[in-house]
Order: structure tokens, then sequence, then C-alpha cells
């Protein structure tokens, strides 16, 4: 059990650096956004399989993570989040759905691919939702917007 996580994290951290050096990202941060994507799918995998969550709570729970580590490190490297954020996201975004999708409705089997579609759309909001929800809660409690609530997030 132990080596199978072993085997997933790593993969994960290859796959999040190879995004990473084809975006670019600086060679002093590619470990740590690899670190963050390899982390996030773990988690996407103990709680999606593992605990047998639904897949959308299982990628949300990892995204909340994913961004989570890449405001943090955003913060110690004194970068954009971006740069950890986009190579972090890689491993979760529903790739393998969205080819099953097409597969289906290329072979004619339109109840299939109207699944694979839904999974793949109901994958893509979790990454959306748990980017969001991390990103709304380091702006309203971060160190800099407590002496400055009144007046910046307060609509």
């Amino acid at each position: 059990m132990n080596l199978n996580y072993l085997s997933y994290f790593a993969a994960a951290l290859i796959a999040t650096f190879g995004f990473g050096v084809l975006y670019n990202v600086p060679t002093r941060t590619l470990f740590a956004s690899s670190i963050s994507g390899a982390v996030g799918w773990i988690v996407y995998y103990f709680l999606a399989f593992e605990i047998e969550l639904d897949l959308f709570v299982g990628v949300g729970v990892a995204a909340f993570l994913v961004a989570f580590f890449s405001q943090w490190y955003a913060r110690h490297f004194k970068m954009p989040v971006i740069v950890f954020a986009i190579p972090g996201i890689i491993p979760l975004v529903p790739g393998g759905s969205a080819y099953n999708m097409m597969r289906a409705f290329i072979e004619g089997n339109p109840e299939m691919a109207l699944m694979f579609a839904t999974e793949t759309f109901l994958i893509s909001g979790a990454i959306a939702v748990g980017l969001s929800v991390n990103s709304g809660l380091f702006q309203v409690f971060s160190n800099r917007a407590f002496g400055k609530r009144e007046k910046r997030y307060l609509p």
C-alpha cells in the first residue's frame, strides 16, 4: 500500500515537474510547484479511491490544498501564485475523462459520452471551486487585510 502511494507521488511529481519546465517556471521554484502537485494528487487519490468520496469532493479538496501550498510558496519565494498553481493543478485536470467523452461521441455511444462529459465538467468545476475558495479565504485572512478590513473587503 505504501509503495503504491510512493509510486503515485513520484509519478505526479515528475508530471508536475515536466509541465513546470514546459511552462517556463523559474528554476528555483520547480521543485516547490512539483511538491504541491504531487501532494494534491495523493490527497485526491486518497479521498476519491481509498475513502470513496465523490470525485467532486476529492478534486475540490485537492485543488484547495494545491492552492494553499501555492499561496504559501508564493509568499515564501516572493513570486506570483500562478507560478505554483498552474503546474500544481495539472495532475488533477480531467484529461482522461475528456478523451473518453470524445471517443464515446465518435463511436456513437451518447449515453457513455454524456456520463464522461458530466464527470469532466464536475471535476473542472471542483478545481475552479477549490482554487477560488482558497483565494477568497487568503484575501480575507491575509495579514494585510486585517488592518484594512472595513475599507477593502466589505461590499
